[in-house]
Formats: structure tokens, sequence, C-alpha cells
């Protein structure tokens, strides 16, 4: 097995190649990036390494920080505000990431003969990565380079990885998006309703009633799995829609608030206002002036985009 550091030092010269935002890498479910500022954004079931540098999240009222090699796992679809640090401008932050299936893991589940019961983890964790895990990442990039190896090599590298993540300290998280009738599973039901109707309103009874639970038990393990209220989470997804809008497309406050759902422009502002410290004109202006990188915010893509 490759030292530690070594195995490090040659991830990063790989995940070099990438762009400031998740850049797609030919091999099934995986993705690098290379980035110098913020990342606001829908982080889906995934795994997320981070090679160089170190990272901070937002989730909710919870803020996890994590440096290299630290690895974050994420088992539903979490809205987030990021802020990446790198070491210096030679030395960006880089990661790479696994989008996590639960038929995989389920499969693996089965094959390894895992019927402990479920224990109800909290919805995202932070763990440091060690050397069998770091291996295994480096043997999956390298297949970047051999393509004609990728169909029958990705496919047993990713199960070592999950192998890994399963026998470390988070690997109730993944039991449980393999588990259909897991917390976290019930509840990604409710998240994914949520997400495909953002802009409808949201009635709660229905919701618990979609995740087989009382509203009282649906509102304590949603906020348990998200560190949010479904009204914070839906609130959440509005306001990272409504920046990238006005940031990329010809809108105007008014007319992002009403397409992300906002039936009133001054409550969007204010909301707005709240989760990005600006009112949303001043604070896209800050994207599109030549001192946007010193207030570390990317303006070459298009940051807040879904990673999932």
């Amino acid at each position: 097995m490759t030292d530690v550091n070594e195995a490090l030092n040659a991830l990063r010269a790989i995940a070099m190649s990438a762009g400031d935002t998740w850049t797609d890498t030919g091999l099934p479910r995986v993705a690098m990036v290379r980035a110098e500022a913020c990342s606001n954004q829908v982080y889906g079931p995934m795994l997320h390494l981070v090679l160089q540098g170190s990272k901070s999240l937002s989730i909710g009222g919870q803020v996890v920080q994590f440096e290299a090699p630290g690895y974050f796992v994420v088992p539903v679809a979490l809205p987030a505000l990021g802020q990446v640090a790198a070491q210096s401008r030679s030395a960006p932050y880089l990661a790479v990431s696994l989008a996590l299936d639960p038929a995989i893991i389920a499969a693996m589940l089965a094959e390894l003969s895992d019927t402990r019961p479920v224990r109800h983890a909290a919805g995202f964790a932070v763990a440091q990565a060690g050397p069998e895990l770091v291996d295994a990442w480096l043997r999956m990039l390298r297949l970047i380079a051999r393509p004609h190896e990728v169909a029958m090599m990705a496919p047993l590298i990713e199960r070592e990885i999950l192998f890994r993540v399963l026998q470390g300290p988070h690997g109730d998280l993944l039991r449980q998006i393999a588990h259909a009738d897991s917390r976290i599973s019930q509840v990604r039901r409710a998240i994914d309703w949520i997400r495909a109707h953002m802009t409808q309103p949201l009635r709660v009874g229905p919701l618990a009633a979609m995740a087989g639970m009382s509203v009282a038990a649906f509102y304590r393990h949603f906020k348990a799995v998200t560190a949010m209220t479904p009204i914070q989470y839906q609130k959440s997804l509005r306001l990272l829609k409504a920046r990238r809008l006005l940031l990329f497309e010809p809108f105007d406050a008014a007319s992002v608030a009403y397409t992300v759902g906002y039936e009133s422009a001054s409550q969007f502002s204010r909301e707005y206002a709240r989760m990005f410290g600006l009112p949303p004109m001043r604070d896209v202006a800050r994207f599109k002036t030549p001192d946007a990188a010193s207030l570390g915010v990317r303006t070459r893509s298009r940051a807040g985009s879904e990673r999932a």
C-alpha cells in the first residue's frame, strides 16, 4: 500500500486538472474539484474527501469543519453554505466525491451478511480518512488515465471505498441509506417531494404521512437528519436557486422571488439578506466586480450548482 502522504500527493496531482466546479472524471459517480472560494449548493447523497486545504459547511444551525484528509458523509440532499480555504494560491482547495447509490450499499450489506440493527445516526458526519481509504481513492482516480480498465475495476474500487467507510466511525450513515425503513430513508422520501415541488406551499401533515410518521415524530426526525425544519429546508432550497438565477439569468429580484415560490418580494429580500449577508442585488453585485476574488466568491462557474 502506498504511504498516505505519497498517496495524497498523487491524488492532488490528478485533482489539479479539475475545474472550479465539480468536474466529471469519466468514472461512474466520481467527480473532483479545484476551488478557491465559496461553495453554496445542494449536496446530494455523497462521500466527499478533502485532498488539500480545508472546508467549512453551515447546514441549518450547525457548522462542520474538516481538512485533508478528512471526509464528509451526506446521506440525503442537503442545502449548505460552504467556505473553502486554500493553503496558498499555488495550492488550492482540492476534493473528490462519490455519489452514493443505495442499491450498491444494500447489495454489499447482503453479501457481508450485515444484519446488525441500524442505529439512527445524525444526518451528516465528518471523519479522518485512514491510509486504506486514501489508497483506494488513489487507485480509483488513476483509472482516469486507463479508461479501458474502468468498466472492470471502477465498481470493485467503489465497493472498497464504501467498505472502508462502512467499517469507519460513520458506517451507520451508509447502513441507513440502504435500509428502506430507516429514519433517513423515511425522511428522504419527504425531502424528494420538497425538492420536486419547491415552489409550492408546504404542508407538513402530508409530508409526515409520506414518511410514515406522526407530525411530531416527523418534525423531530427531519431536523435530526437535516439540522433544519421542513420549512427551513424549503427556504434554503429557494434562496440557493434564487441566487443562481440572479447571477446567471437576466432577472430582477422581484421576478426571482416569485419564480422560486415567494408571494412577497419584501419577505424574499429579508430572508435572502439573512442567509447571504446582503439584499439580493447588492449581494450579486459583489460577484461582478473586479474585487470579487478578494471577497471569496466565484465568477467563472455557476456557483451554487447542485452536486448530486
